[in-house]
């Protein structure tokens, strides 16, 4: 069992370290004119970010033990592709849904 005193020190913290984080990027320069070429840069933040949170889940999934599956594979090439066909990303969402629930039902 952990010491409740142990426990709250590092919620605190973290807390704390969250919050600083965050106001350092918003707090300190969110009131400021940013200059294009950034925010053009911030713009590419999301594209960033997705393929990193779905390519673990994708190349390593927790479900089959970490071994990649046709599946997972499918939906993804699915999601992509309804993705770069018709740049909607809640399509591309609901299609790579929809692709993995078909591909798990018929395997």
């Amino acid at each position: 069992m952990i010491d409740p005193v142990t426990v709250w020190t590092v919620i605190i913290v973290l807390g704390l370290g969250t919050f600083l984080i965050r106001f350092s990027f918003l707090g300190l320069i969110g009131d400021r004119d940013l200059p294009d070429w950034a925010l053009r840069l911030l713009r590419y933040v999301p594209v960033a970010v997705m393929p990193g949170l779905v390519a673990p889940l994708v190349v390593w999934p927790e479900a089959t033990g970490g071994s990649p599956d046709a599946a997972r594979i499918g939906a993804a090439l699915a999601a992509f592709a309804i993705g770069a066909a018709t740049r909607n990303t809640l399509g591309a969402i609901l299609g790579g849904m929809a692709a993995l629930y078909l591909l798990l039902w018929v395997t």
